[in-house]
């Protein structure tokens, strides 16, 4: 069903757990231009477990993904220790892959944890932020002179 997994602290119906919610999650997205929902669902090491859909607008750029919905709700409920995310959508043909801006996203919190990249038949592939978004630049980074 899945690849290598990376190393997380993660039981396996909590991983079920997560896959639901964002299951369940895309049924919320708000997408009439594109007709593309996608949910997603954060899951914190205290075992917590948000989730966020898509967001459009008629004015593009405002809309916003459903990967950094979960992340932003998160953060603002006082939550930025993530073990893992899981990302659904419609799409049949392969697995479901957070944009370039939701890496960056992610990489703000971290590089080790696991992404969950879904397809509706429920099968997943699953990688960490650093395999996703390699030589990345982060807090970090900031730091050094």
């Amino acid at each position: 069903m899945a690849q290598e997994q990376p190393a997380c602290a993660m039981k396996p119906e909590q991983l079920q757990q997560l896959l639901l919610a964002s299951r369940e999650a895309k049924k919320a997205a708000y997408c009439p231009y594109s007709h593309f929902p996608v949910g997603a669902a954060l899951l914190t090491r205290d075992g917590k477990i948000f989730s966020g859909c898509n967001v459009e607008n008629a004015s593009y750029p405002l809309g916003i993904c459903a990967e950094r919905t979960a992340i932003q709700k998160a953060v603002s409920e006082g939550s930025k220790d993530f073990l893992a995310i899981a990302v659904s959508s419609d799409v049949q043909d392969d697995f479901i892959t957070p944009c370039g801006a939701c890496r960056q996203v992610m990489r703000e919190f971290g590089t080790k944890w696991a992404v969950y990249m879904t397809k509706p038949d429920g099968t997943y592939d699953v990688k960490t932020v650093q395999e996703l978004l390699p030589a990345s630049f982060g807090p970090d980074d900031l730091q050094k002179t």
